[in-house]
């Protein structure tokens, strides 16, 4: 699936946001992506996609902050000439017991989950013409909650596929569709070690999930195969919910 646009995915220096970056790439995008902390692995990823003969942009962004994130946005069309693609994979994983969970954690959790998906969707709007993409990573927690103290993360993914199923309607008139990609278990640093086994047991197909496959879920929603599918979650879990 050839895709010679712009695309700007948040959070994508690592896991799943980097295949993601390098997927979009691949497929022939321009592609910025933010990062809030790791910059050498960010620079690697640039260098990586550059080596290979595409065009890549590191944005140094907390999608916890409103102007920074806001300010990724401009930069990215400033930068590379527009704006066709948003791809929210920005995220943090917060767990505790719901009687010990500290109202910090819980704050920011909800400020990189949920309210920097809306405000970079939000600013990503003021570019976005028609047959505009947007996709947001949530997670299959957000249908369902596995392990004690997931209350903070679960919430924030129910939230984010409850907002694309409202933003979806409000787009859909302008020809931009929005969908929330939902993985299982995928190997990647958030995934605590400790939980490898016990999720792998879970799962019908005795495997964790790749970031590539998740990406390739991705590149099939933004491109222009996928017109007619919006408002959607789509779990790519090995079976997990089934």
């Amino acid at each position: 699936m050839q895709t010679a646009k712009v695309a700007l995915v948040t959070g994508g220096s690592r896991g799943i946001g980097a295949a993601i970056v390098e997927r979009l790439a691949r497929d022939g995008a321009a592609v910025a992506f933010t990062y809030a902390a790791s910059e050498q692995p960010a620079l690697a990823l640039v260098a990586k996609i550059e080596a290979a003969g595409g065009r890549a942009l590191a944005i140094k962004a907390d999608s916890a902050s409103e102007a920074e994130l806001r300010a990724a946005v401009v930069r990215t069309v400033e930068t590379l000439g527009s704006l066709e693609i948003l791809v929210n994979s920005a995220g943090v994983l917060e767990s505790a017991p719901v009687d010990t969970a500290g109202i910090d954690a819980l704050d920011r959790s909800y400020a990189v989950n949920v309210r920097g998906a809306f405000i970079a969707i939000q600013e990503s709007l003021r570019f976005m013409q028609s047959g505009g993409r947007i996709v947001t990573i949530g997670s299959v927690s957000g249908d369902k909650a596995f392990f004690p103290g997931s209350s903070m993360y679960a919430m924030t993914k129910g939230a984010v596929a409850a907002m694309v199923r409202g933003m979806a309607i409000d787009l859909g008139p302008r020809g931009i569709t929005i969908n929330n990609v939902q993985p299982g278990p995928t190997r990647t640093d958030m995934l605590p070690d400790a939980y490898v086994d016990t999720l792998t047991a879970m799962l019908p197909v005795g495997r964790l999930g790749q970031s590539a496959e998740i990406a390739g879920l991705v590149a099939y929603l933004v491109s222009a195969e996928a017109g007619y599918v919006t408002g959607a979650s789509m779990n790519i879990d090995g079976g997990l919910l089934a």
